[in-house]
């Protein structure tokens, strides 16, 4: 989920400002790197035709009153609505006319809107004003004239005015794009440009104690700030440092805890990267997981910190691929970077076989999905062999995390088996022995919605795999393989190639940037003008703009609802997760009940949200659960920046910390939860699983691939899924030849049966219908002797046909 959201009244808007003293050099241009098809940047520095698609008309309405129409038709005559359409044809198709539009800003898409407009407006106003109606009657009396009285080109000054009316923005299209600058990002930080910094890149792999080193002289400091990508990350240097006798605060989006109990400023702060202060002087500032700049929703947070934050040395934590990024960056603000090397600190070997079966885990293992369905399907299939396994995946609150990554590292517990998402690649301390990885494909969802498969990346392996054999654990050694055969040549193949290196560093358009573009676009929505802003924005080669595909769906949400634009830009900058409908429709409520102005308060909360609720019966109710967390975390963020609106935080939090016991609760139990949802599934829709291998795994839809290795790799991806058919096609031969013979032993049909009902693939109502059918058919004689044999040759047929 999104965690993450752009900072209020954090980044002043400075973009254009003549460098003072200590201000950035010039930078150096070069192609520009964009985070999707959204993101433009003119790295050339010259103007770029707008998009045009992205400009909404204003609507005119026709002209009612009659008063100015007696002015017009007392100095002529009535005008002719016939012979005006006519003409207003010929000035439409007049080639003079489009070309004198595309000098003042209107390509043949306004052109042709604006005409529409103007010429609606004439034909069904009342009245127009007097010099309109006076050109007109003279080109009409004078139309097919030797003597003209008027020429339908006379309308060109009308039309225009008319077309910067219902486009306004063609009126101030150079004052947009100075708004829109973001080509001198150093300057927008004067307090850091005052003072000379100093950059230390503590570079290395996962393990290698990079940050271990950058957080010894955070805590020998006399004032720091630590900047992480999550509050897991925050609240573990947050309590390391107060253990340490350094007290230290911790600031999230929905949370300050202080280390003072008179709530006095601690001279350290561990946060979230978004919430660090660009104002505030310290001695030391850590800024964790730098490659992270490149990301294309949140990379314009480690941006602004690497380039605002006023600290004397910022220590830099993060792969290598970031070093050359980071020293142009430093280049063009005048401050030079020294690299500090780490290796691994303990070893970590590629295994040469994969896991193939769950009945070859070991304790310490830890099996990595890249969905909740594969977790559900593995989680089931270790704890039906008699072992017991912890969980960790995205959605799961920080708190149940945690404890899930307890329950595995304790050496007393019988936990000894963990499943978990790539959520394990940073935050959680873990003692690992073997990372197994289910697959080495990742679903994801395109811009257009449409779901796509890709191969993890070298960066993303390296990340996931480095978790095992952790330095100081129980595990002195790593190991990493995967379930399946196949996938452990690929695996090897993106493990030994070399990780790409962060090319661009992420920006984003601030509240004061979009205010000046509200003041100048009174009309236009949020969404729109994040549109304009972008399309017309300007970036050098270092910089790309962030995906705000998240902020438009928002705003466009909530933009029926009558919010003032600071409030409504902080609304959209929420961190929720889109797909989560309960949480996109508690947000909706709360932009609704906040622009009445009535404060949203804890017993409005309990009942929207049904507090207090039970401990899940089965997934959907866990995953509801979820939900209900996340909107707590929704109030809290809201909390911090409308205390008055959202005034009930304390009570929030305490039951919050309820809601986690309850989840933790359902994740310990997760495998009967996974059983009731399937027998309480509705006739037809249970999933099949297999004893052996998530079914997942075949399902993959390779019509939309998106791989990083480009046709070679989509090759072998689909050669890969072929195998992983006959493969499936093995197991499920096998595994029905075990029924059947389970079957015999048993002596009946009953056992079968039972044992589908029992897993939840059958339901009563099925198995009386498949009995029905049964009957019915072996009363007509289809199931009889010469039926089998035909049956029999069939299938002799076709085993030819298959070799």
């Amino acid at each position: 989920m999104r965690r993450c959201a752009w900072p209020l009244l954090r980044l002043p808007a400075r973009a254009g400002l003549v460098p003072r003293h200590g201000g950035a050099a010039a930078p150096r241009l070069r192609p520009v790197a964009a985070a999707s098809s959204s993101s433009s940047a003119g790295g050339d520095g010259s103007s770029r035709a707008p998009d045009t698609s992205l400009f909404v008309p204003v609507p005119l309405k026709p002209v009612g009153d009659a008063a100015e129409e007696g002015v017009g038709a007392e100095l002529t005559r009535p005008l002719d609505k016939g012979e005006v359409l006519k003409n207003l044809n010929k000035f439409y198709k007049r080639k003079e006319i489009q070309r004198l539009g595309g000098e003042n800003g209107l390509d043949a898409r306004l052109f042709h809107q604006a005409f529409i407009s103007f010429r609606k407006y004439i034909m069904e106003s009342s009245s127009v004003s007097a010099d309109l109606h006076i050109i007109l009657n003279d080109i009409c009396c004078g139309a097919g004239k030797v003597c003209l009285l008027g020429h339908v080109d006379d309308l060109f000054p009308f039309f225009l005015r008319h077309a910067k009316q219902i486009f306004p923005m063609l009126d101030c299209m150079d004052d947009l794009r100075k708004i829109s600058d973001l080509r001198l990002p150093p300057n927008w930080y004067p307090d850091a440009r005052a003072i000379q910094r100093k950059i230390i890149f503590h570079a290395g792999p996962t393990n290698s104690g990079k940050t271990y080193h950058a957080i010894q002289r955070f805590l020998s400091a006399k004032s720091g700030l630590y900047c992480g990508p999550l509050k897991l990350l925050a609240h573990e240097i947050f309590q390391k440092s107060n253990d340490a006798n350094v007290p230290c605060d911790l600031v999230t989006g929905e949370e300050r805890v202080y280390a003072n109990e008179d709530a006095r400023q601690a001279p350290h702060i561990a946060c979230t990267i978004e919430m660090c202060s660009t104002n505030t002087p310290y001695e030391v500032a850590v800024i964790d997981e730098i490659q992270m700049i490149r990301d294309p929703a949140r990379g314009w947070a480690w941006t602004r910190a690497l380039l605002g934050l006023c600290a004397e040395e910022i220590h830099v934590c993060g792969e290598a691929a970031a070093i050359d990024l980071v020293t142009e960056l430093m280049y063009t603000t005048g401050e030079e970077v020294e690299v500090r090397n780490y290796k691994r600190l303990t070893p970590l070997t590629v295994l040469d076989y994969a896991l193939e079966s769950l009945d070859n885990l070991r304790p310490g293992d830890c099996i990595v999905c890249f969905s909740k369905n594969d977790i559900y399907s593995v989680s089931r299939q270790i704890e039906a062999r008699g072992l017991e396994c912890a969980v960790i995946y995205g959605s799961l609150p920080p708190g149940t995390k945690l404890e899930q990554a307890k329950k595995f590292n304790d050496p007393d517990d019988p936990c000894k088996i963990l499943v978990a998402t790539d959520a394990i690649g940073m935050g959680l301390n873990l003692c690992i022995k073997r990372i197994i990885f289910n697959s080495i494909v990742k679903p994801t969802i395109n811009e257009k919605g449409e779901k796509e498969i890709d191969s993890i990346t070298t960066s993303q392996a390296l990340q996931i795999a480095g978790r095992a054999g952790r330095y100081g654990s129980s595990f002195k050694q790593g190991e990493v393989t995967t379930m399946h055969r196949d996938d452990l040549v690929q695996l090897k193949e993106i493990l030994s190639e070399p990780v790409r290196p962060v090319k661009a560093a992420g920006l984003h358009p601030t509240p004061e940037q979009i205010e000046m573009f509200a003041y100048h676009l009174p009309d236009a929505t949020l969404s729109n003008l994040i549109d304009i802003f972008v399309s017309l924005s300007q970036v050098d080669g270092l910089y790309f703009v962030c995906n705000i595909d998240d902020f438009k769906f928002l705003a466009d949400m909530i933009q029926h609802i009558p919010l003032n634009l600071r409030s409504r830009y902080v609304f959209c900058t929420a961190p929720l997760n889109r797909k989560e409908p309960f949480v996109c429709t508690t947000l909706l409520k709360f932009a609704r009940q906040f622009s009445r102005n009535e404060p949203l308060t804890f017993d409005w909360l309990c009942r929207h949200t049904k507090w207090p609720l039970a401990a899940p019966k089965n997934i959907k109710e866990l995953v509801h659960l979820e939900a209900v967390h996340d909107v707590f975390d929704l109030y809290l963020w809201l909390s911090y920046r409308f205390m008055d609106m959202f005034p009930d935080a304390v009570l929030v939090r305490d039951i919050q910390k309820k809601l986690d016991d309850i989840i933790q609760v359902g994740v310990c139990n997760i495998t009967k939860l996974i059983r009731s949802s399937q027998s309480a599934a509705a006739p037809g829709t249970a999933a099949v699983v297999s004893e052996n291998f998530p079914l997942s795994r075949t399902k993959r839809d390779t019509r939309t691939v998106s791989d990083r290795h480009g046709a070679k790799s989509t090759e072998a991806l689909s050669i890969a899924v072929e195998v992983l058919g006959e493969r499936r096609a093995k197991n499920l031969k096998a595994h029905r030849s075990a029924t059947r013979q389970e079957d015999l032993k048993s002596h009946g049909r009953g056992s079968l049966a039972n044992r589908l009902l029992r897993e939840g693939l059958l339901t009563q109502e099925m198995l009386r219908q498949l009995e029905s059918e049964w009957q019915d058919q072996h009363r007509n004689g289809r199931y009889g002797l010469g039926s089998k044999r035909g049956d029999q040759n069939s299938s002799k047929e076709m085993g030819k046909k298959k070799k």
